[in-house]
């Protein structure tokens, strides 16, 4: 190791390992951007990318507080889970994220069946498109809140558990 603690290879270079927060940080911005392709994604596959891009660039003040929502929430994810173990909070909540952005963008997939049943789907999906991305926003504000508070929970017990 040299003096700030880096530890050095076989080869003489140095190593910087991540610590817990950058790996939180970067996991985090990771899974924003994963959302982001996946949303592309799938409308890229119905509609094709010009129109993705114009659809996300007409919702983009309900997707981008949802993609950074589910990044935050990945982040404390993996920061709660260096330090102890978690279950189910980021899974049922992020789940949702990802549920809104299918459902926000699944009648796009619907154009292509023209089933008089199911072209109602496409139209009940159209018109409620803007409250499954609020519900979506809604639901990472409440992830997000009890991710603070049991890892504030957390700090709590190390702090009594040290006296």
């Amino acid at each position: 190791m040299d003096c700030c603690g880096n530890k050095k290879s076989d080869k003489n270079k140095e190593v910087h390992e991540m610590s817990p927060k950058e790996k939180s940080v970067l996991l985090g911005v990771l899974a924003g951007l994963g959302l982001i392709g996946f949303y592309l994604g799938i409308i890229s596959i119905f509609q094709g990318f010009n129109f993705a891009l114009m659809n996300l660039r007409s919702l983009w003040y309900l997707i981008f507080p949802l993609v950074i929502g589910f990044g935050t929430q990945i982040g404390f994810f993996v920061s709660i889970k260096t330090h102890a173990k978690m279950t189910g909070t980021v899974a049922a909540t992020g789940g949702i994220s990802g549920g809104s952005m299918i459902a926000c963008c699944s009648h796009f997939l619907l154009n292509i069946i023209p089933i008089a049943g199911v072209s109602g789907l496409a139209i009940f999906l159209v018109k409620y498109q803007s409250w499954f991305l609020v519900f979506g926003i809604l639901s990472n504000v409440l992830g997000i809140t009890l991710m603070v508070k049991h890892k504030n929970g957390m700090k709590e017990r190390r702090f009594l558990n040290n006296e």
